[in-house]
């Protein structure tokens, strides 16, 4: 475990930390942007990560080149496996915010299974401040 010492010269130096990330995680905000849901989920190739999806579930926003949609936000799990996209109809302002640099994240608020292979998953979209 690490300790937070504050010199004389205001400046904070962490000793004997694990990383980066450790220091930062307590700095971080999470400001709630928006509500809305993961669209495209009938077209995953890999639908068993449907599965594995629980309300309250950190998700990862990442642009995407797509030749269909150029603001395309992709929606991952933390270890990297498709969920869906953002819908078009909601992605012009959060794409906006993520080509400025803004980092963004999900989290899900419901699943409601559906007919067949559809299942509604709702997401609230967070502007990651530090």
């Amino acid at each position: 475990m690490g300790e937070l010492m504050i010199k004389n010269d205001d400046l904070a130096i962490l000793t004997q930390a694990k990383g980066i990330g450790d220091v930062l995680k307590p700095l971080i905000n999470e400001i709630h942007l928006f509500d809305t849901y993961v669209a495209g989920t009938t077209h995953l190739k890999d639908k068993s990560v449907l599965d594995e999806i629980e309300v309250g579930q950190k998700l990862n926003l990442k642009r995407e080149i797509n030749k269909f949609d150029e603001k395309a936000i992709i929606i991952n799990t933390e270890d990297g496996k498709k969920v869906g996209y953002v819908p078009e109809k909601d992605n012009i302002i959060f794409s906006r915010l993520m080509d400025a640099g803004k980092l963004l994240s999900a989290k899900v608020t419901d699943i409601k299974a559906r007919k067949g292979d559809f299942m509604q998953i709702s997401i609230g979209i967070y502007l990651i401040d530090f």
